[in-house]
């Protein structure tokens, strides 16, 4: 089999789409640290000058959304007038509604509780949409994240770093990067392919010095360097200029990016976002849930690779399918690790809630750097609690 060549992506908190995407969680943090069982849909585009907050969410506490608005921008970076963007200056507009008493119908009782007449009270909350939700592990890296992914999230936590910390000064808050992974023949991983990097700066700095900046103190100070080789292509900001950044360079969406929030295009994606919903939407709990699962299936030894897919019907509590795949990589077989994950994991709605503790303002934080694999903050989703039981199995 010949060698293979994966690709992932991530980008810096300055990017225009993960503006909105923290601004969205930061409305959500607000809200459930004063009503943990509030409903928020909460979207966000910006564009230059203007952040413009929309959702539907029914709460009984008070928030001063143009206030977070700011505080948010401002924390990004986005805080001097020649950036054209900034947390000051732009003009913030909002339209909220209540959630569709339609939909809250199946969230606020499970179609089982009903049939039960309320008899197992897990089965009180109902899935809020239908859809299907995606986790995945593996055994490429410690946190047990696909190697693209996880380098190219290190990559843009470590230019963040170099812009805040004053290391590279011309830095400004937008930027991309991308980690080309070369495989052999078995899987195992034997160099980084390409590296790209490209990022906003001051219009003062030379192409070579930012270049040269971006190269020692950001690629050869975070990647292996045994990885890097002389066929390695490394791109620093390739096009040769980018001043023009953030909403002022592209306008920004909450939900678009959704493949850099988790596996960098390896596994499935059901197509939810995840910025801005409280638990109750599965988009949210159930992928936090199947990562959980993935990762500790993995962590226990009973496969190399796993992705899980959930699927529900909205207003009902239990999942309408599970489906795991090993990858042929599994210690058991895949049907026999669904039985299991059915006997060892509780997948309604509520019990997700209960289990991950979800009803905190948690969220702000997994909003740029992805929600997975993070080693730099503790996330229940995260955790490996499950493995001396997984184990027993082996």
């Amino acid at each position: 089999m010949p060698n293979r060549v994966f690709t992932s992506e991530s980008v810096t908190e300055g990017h225009p789409d993960k503006v909105c995407d923290q601004i969205s969680d930061a409305v959500l943090d607000n809200i459930l640290a004063q009503d943990p069982m509030a409903r928020v849909a909460c979207e966000t585009t910006c564009t230059t000058g203007l952040v413009f907050v929309m959702g539907e969410i029914s709460t009984n506490c008070y928030v001063d959304i143009p206030k977070v608005v700011r505080k948010t921008v401002n924390r990004i970076g986005y805080n001097r007038p020649e950036f054209g963007f900034d947390a000051a200056s732009c003009a913030v507009m909002t339209s909220i509604d209540e959630q569709s008493a339609d939909i809250a119908l199946g969230v606020d009782q499970a179609l089982e509780s009903k049939e039960s007449g309320g008899a197992d009270k897990l089965d009180l909350i109902g899935a809020g949409d239908q859809g299907m939700m995606f986790g995945f592990a593996c055994d490429e890296t410690p946190e047990l994240m696909p190697a693209p992914i996880s380098y190219a999230h290190t990559l843009a936590r470590r230019l963040s770093e170099v812009r805040r910390d004053g290391t590279l000064p011309f830095v400004r808050p937008d930027g991309k990067t991308q980690i080309s992974v070369e495989y052999g023949p078995k899987g195992e991983i034997e160099r980084l392919a390409a590296i790209v990097v490209s990022t906003q700066h001051d219009p003062d700095v030379s192409l070579e010095d930012l270049r040269v900046g971006v190269r020692e103190s950001v690629i050869d100070a975070v990647l292996p360097k045994h990885l890097i080789d002389k066929d390695t292509n490394i791109y620093v900001n390739p096009t040769g200029r980018f001043v023009t950044g953030g909403p002022v360079g592209d306008s920004g969406l909450t939900g678009r990016k959704i493949i850099v929030d988790t596996y960098g295009g390896h596994g499935g994606h059901g197509g939810g976002c995840f910025s801005g919903k409280d638990p109750t939407k599965v988009d949210r709990s159930g992928a936090y849930m199947a990562r959980y699962v993935a990762k500790n299936i993995v962590a226990a030894g009973l496969a190399r690779r796993c992705q899980i897919e959930l699927a529900y019907a909205i207003g009902v509590a239990r999942p309408v399918s599970v489906y795991l795949n090993t990858e042929g990589t599994g210690k058991l077989d895949d049907g026999k690790l669904e039985e299991i994950i059915r006997r060892e994991f509780d997948l309604r709605p509520a019990s997700i809630i209960d289990y991950l503790d979800l009803r905190r303002p948690i969220y702000q934080q997994t909003a740029a750097f992805g929600h997975f694999g993070r080693m730099d903050i503790d996330l229940p989703w995260e955790r490996l609690d499950m493995v001396d039981r997984l184990q027993a199995y082996l």
